[in-house]
């Protein structure tokens, strides 16, 4: 009886998030002045992608002070699910490869969406988005990064790229560190050679659908003297949470 009401709320799930993108894929079509609408239905999007694939997201809040109304997001990036659970928690811009806008639906969906791209391997590229970035932080918007720069594997990467942190630097925003957990890790984990279906499906057929995503009290600018301060403090913290929840 329980297996027969999960598929059935997958099945209702899924019925609600392709109707759900058939309206934003139509919605993308329009110009737009200022924020698009896309942008607007992006977060309840997400959340109903959520739904569909049927992982139990939960938010953990273990911030002693109240978050502010603008940050730069940070979080370790393990698996592609990140890509639709950071937003369908966060009000956020994402900062996301540049293939992305070439993926079949989601690309679309997502430029509409404000989206910013970056090729990781063209210096160039990644100083405009950088500049991108600090656009958008100045026109009010939050803004969320991976600073692993990819999905590095289900353990915390060696290093943290500095570009989060040169915006927080440049602007006066604060990073909010989130730092995200997946109990199945197998299922979740994206290394090569699978493809964003093969993941989806993993993720869907799961015995252990939780992903618990802790959020903790941001780091101020002024607090460091520099980006690369600000980044190794950054770092140290990852590493405890990493020892913490996946050692």
């Amino acid at each position: 009886m329980l297996l027969l009401l999960r598929l059935l709320r997958k099945l209702v799930g899924w019925i609600d998030f392709i109707l759900f993108t058939a309206l934003m894929v139509v919605l993308s079509w329009l110009p737009w002045r200022g924020r698009h609408p896309v942008a607007r239905m992006f977060h309840a999007w997400c959340r109903a992608f959520v739904r569909a694939i049927d992982v139990d997201l939960r938010l953990h809040q273990k911030n002693r002070k109240h978050l502010p109304e603008r940050f730069i997001l940070i979080a370790n990036h393990p698996a592609a699910f990140e890509d639709i659970g950071i937003p369908a928690l966060f009000d956020v811009v994402s900062l996301a490869k540049v293939q992305v806008q070439d993926w079949f639906v989601v690309g679309r969906i997502t430029r509409a969406a404000g989206t910013l791209y970056v090729d990781r391997d063209d210096p160039a590229s990644r100083r405009q988005a950088i500049q991108a970035m600090v656009d958008a932080v100045n026109a009010g918007r939050n803004i969320a990064l991976y600073p692993e720069g990819g999905c590095k594997g289900r353990r915390l990467f060696e290093e943290f790229k500095s570009g989060a942190f040169e915006v927080s630097m440049r602007t006066g925003v604060p990073i909010l560190p989130v730092f995200l957990h997946y109990e199945a890790q197998d299922d979740f984990e994206w290394q090569p050679p699978y493809t964003l279906p093969d993941k989806i499906w993993h993720m869907m057929k799961t015995r252990n659908n939780r992903a618990n995503y802790y959020v903790y009290d941001p780091l101020e600018p002024k607090a460091y003297p520099d980006k690369h301060a600000m980044k190794q403090a950054a770092y140290a913290l990852y590493q405890r949470w990493n020892e913490q929840y996946l050692e």
